[in-house]
């Protein structure tokens, strides 16, 4: 886990996009809304007594994490997920027009087995013992964002990774049973 505060760049410098494809997600994170923002200043600047308490153990976050990899995925989910991520590559022979014209690489294999991974995880917290389509589709964003890399041209119209991540979703059909119960 790591933060990155864009603004402040000195002293610091940018990974190289090897070490970024380690990174499960990248979530941005907007500023709070004016009463959080207060509960954060009125938290922070007063003096207060912390205790804390175990929540989870070791061996129980081992545990969680056998569950989700325990979790079945339809192979047509699967195969939805890898096409997502194989279309998102310049020199893929379905590559459509816009990844050719607007990225240098797309994402990796890396990305597939996150996106899975994490889809498992969201479809057990939402409750369900299998990965939904949309649980792809919501996680296209976080796990492909730093993985699917720009050119000149693209940043030259304003052309950021979420506008291609929409454009992919767009046009990757997703299976037809999209398995949700």
């Amino acid at each position: 886990m790591a933060t990155q505060n864009p603004i402040e760049l000195e002293g610091t410098y940018p990974l190289p996009e090897a070490q970024l494809d380690r990174f499960m997600f990248n979530i941005i994170i907007d500023y709070l809304n004016e009463d959080d923002e207060i509960q954060v200043v009125s938290q922070t600047t007063t003096l207060r007594q912390v205790e804390f308490e175990k929540t989870i153990s070791g061996p129980e976050i081992i545990e969680f994490q056998r569950l989700v990899r325990k979790m079945p995925v339809a192979d047509e989910v699967m195969r939805y997920a890898v096409q997502l991520a194989r279309t998102s590559r310049p020199g893929a022979p379905n590559a459509p027009d816009f990844v050719k014209q607007y990225l240098n690489y797309g994402a990796s294999l890396r990305a597939s087995q996150f996106l899975i991974l994490g889809a498992k995880a969201l479809g057990l917290m939402n409750g369900r013992y299998n990965v939904a389509v949309e649980d792809i589709q919501t996680l296209a964003y976080p796990v492909f964002r730093h993985r699917i890399l720009t050119n000149f041209h693209a940043e030259s119209e304003g052309i950021r990774p979420e506008h291609i991540i929409r454009r992919l979703l767009d046009v990757v059909p997703p299976p037809k049973s999209g398995l949700k119960d």
